[in-house]
């Protein structure tokens, strides 16, 4: 399932082994908001979202306004999943760094509406709603980034930032066994400028499966040992269900 339109915008959830089950093709609260910008459904139990939210920049100016306006509604609609008892995983691009840990260097980035204090004070709000950051919930202290523009050569520089995130509510989050940040694919020949992020669930049935062992935090700088390449591979291939965002990569795996 999938929601697009020409040049920028585009959402889509994939799933491999069942179908998806749409429960929205929009973010509610603006009618006359036509942007691809948000889709939400049902898969193997659990609810996820696929959203890319507005740049914003430059700011300020409209597209900053429609920004913080977009991500209210985001809010207000993250409020009632929170809320709906159910396991959530709100994934996507977020446009923003959540802090100054979330990027290579603040000054060269102080004007971007990425960074701005009124879309990090959003972000810290759905927070506050009781969404847990499962990257940050399983690799604490690690440098974990997502995002290489291709201008300026920020690839080769390492200049990185983290914008993508998946968003947990209580239910899903109590089935969190793993997550990640495949960098090594942000450098092949024709990548994404963002790396795949990934969060897997356990299944919701006792008994049936146990959360994966946490290792000490992965540094997303460094490329993956063979061992744990392997391991991912084969992961890969039993993983179900696989969510593409915006062209880039997010991953949601529930064990059968």
């Amino acid at each position: 399932m999938w929601r697009g339109q020409k040049t920028w915008n585009g959402v889509a959830i994939l799933a491999h082994g069942c179908e998806p089950i749409v429960t929205r093709r929009e973010l509610p609260g603006d009618p006359d908001d036509t942007q691809a910008r948000y889709i939400e459904a049902a898969v193997n139990g659990v609810i996820v979202t696929s959203l890319y939210a507005p740049n914003g920049n430059p700011q300020p100016a409209p597209k900053f306004d429609y920004k913080l306006a977009w991500m209210e509604r985001l809010l207000a609609h993250a409020k009632e999943l929170c809320a709906a008892g159910v396991p959530v995983v709100l994934a996507g691009d977020y446009n923003v760094v959540p802090t100054d840990r979330d990027i290579y260097a603040v000054r060269s980035y102080a004007d971007d509406a990425l960074l701005q204090p009124a879309p990090r004070a959003q972000f810290e709000k759905l927070l506050k709603q009781g969404w847990r950051d499962a990257l940050r919930a399983v690799h604490p202290d690690a440098a974990l980034y997502t995002y290489w523009s291709y201008l300026r050569n920020r690839w080769p520089r390492d200049a990185r930032l983290r914008i993508d995130h998946l968003l947990l509510s209580a239910l899903a989050a109590k089935r969190l066994a793993a997550a990640g940040v495949d960098r090594q694919v942000r450098g092949e020949a024709g990548a994404s400028d963002h790396a795949p992020a990934w969060v897997e669930l356990k299944e919701a049935r006792a008994g049936r499966s146990s959360p994966r062992k946490r290792g000490p935090g992965v540094d997303s700088r460094l490329p993956l040992a063979p061992s744990r390449e392997k391991e991912r591979s084969k992961a890969k291939s039993e993983r179900r269900p696989l969510l593409v965002i915006d062209g880039d990569y997010l991953e949601l795996s529930c064990a059968a």
